[in-house]
């Protein structure tokens, strides 16, 4: 017997004797509630902050044009769709004539998950004047529009793993990613298929 082997089998023996069986679990367990006179009838579980379906948004604070501070857990129990996008994108401002139906369409809607839609439009560009024209030119009519102006660097994009745009992220109430990339037909399907 080699001396790697009599050490296996020595740490071994000692799992064996210090785990106890399900068995032995289940009777402390339930010799320890027995003992209490309040048992939880429900268990919450935290979602998991993140980027994928499912996951808990991360948050985003930026400023607007205007300077005042945008965040998305402003927006509690509405319908968020965010959008990366940038002035300089041909293909964003191709889909924006989409976002802006959907909105005109949806915003004061009872969805299953929330009240409301709201678009948080957040940019990628680094030049404030082409950011604001892009805006008025293309009519996104609704409020809330951020960025740092920091380009490819924006803290809210990679924050949320973009790496091409036009891209969009659709938060429900509770803040829980429900669905991504919604391009074309397919928002508004989307939002139709959600509706209260």
């Amino acid at each position: 017997m080699t001396i790697n082997s009599i050490i296996a089998s020595a740490v071994i023996c000692v799992c064996l004797i210090s785990c106890k069986t399900k068995k032995d679990t289940t009777s402390v367990a339930n010799t320890e509630a027995d003992k209490t006179t309040t048992v939880p009838t429900t268990v919450k579980v935290d979602v998991v902050e993140g980027i994928n379906l499912g996951n808990k948004a991360p948050e985003i604070t930026m400023a607007a044009p205007k300077g005042n501070v945008i965040t998305l857990s402003s927006f509690k129990g509405k319908l968020v769709l965010i959008d990366f996008w940038a002035s300089w994108c041909g293909p964003c401002r191709g889909e924006n004539p989409q976002v802006v139906a959907a909105y005109d369409k949806y915003h004061n809607s009872v969805f299953k998950r929330g009240k409301g839609l709201e678009i948080l439009s957040v940019s990628l560009d680094q030049n404030e004047a082409a950011w604001i024209k892009a805006i008025e030119k293309d009519n996104l009519h609704w409020p809330y529009h951020v960025s740092d102006l920091q380009g490819w660097s924006n803290a809210a994009a990679l924050r949320y793993g973009v790496n091409s745009i036009p891209t969009n992220v659709l938060v429900d109430g509770d803040g829980i990613i429900i669905a991504k990339n919604l391009r074309g037909e397919l928002l508004g399907k989307t939002l139709e298929m959600l509706l209260k």
